[in-house]
């Protein structure tokens, strides 16, 4: 049974920093792609960050120099540490865990976590 757990969400003041973590557990995390996505009241979810099993990046223009996603394959955890946070950055943050094996595409969700930047 695959479980992305999400956490470290929260409220936060403009300008303030938040670190969200998600732990993985019955997939064999290094070879799969893992991304952090979010989707804000009345809009469609987007992807934020993604990293590959070996370490390849790419972020959202809106968040690149603030945002920086990264892994612990011995962890089986993904983190996303935001920073310089914005109200537009006001969100559920979703975990997603990605992989083609064969001809086969495996892709699963976490339950999300919601980041409020607010004064």
């Amino acid at each position: 049974q695959v479980q992305l757990v999400e956490s470290g969400g929260g409220l936060v003041q403009p300008g303030g920093s938040l670190r969200l973590s998600c732990a993985a557990s019955g997939v064999i995390f290094s070879i799969y792609t893992m991304g952090w996505y979010r989707q804000a009241p009345g809009k469609q979810r987007e992807l934020v960050a993604g990293i590959t099993g070996i370490g390849s990046t790419n972020y959202a223009d809106s968040v690149k120099g603030r945002f920086t996603i990264s892994r612990d394959n011995a962890k089986n955890t993904v983190y996303l540490q935001m920073n310089s946070l914005i109200p537009d950055d006001t969100a559920v943050y979703y975990c997603n865990a990605a992989s083609l094996i064969g001809n086969l595409k495996y892709d699963y969700w976490g339950q999300g976590t919601q980041v409020t930047v607010s004064s």
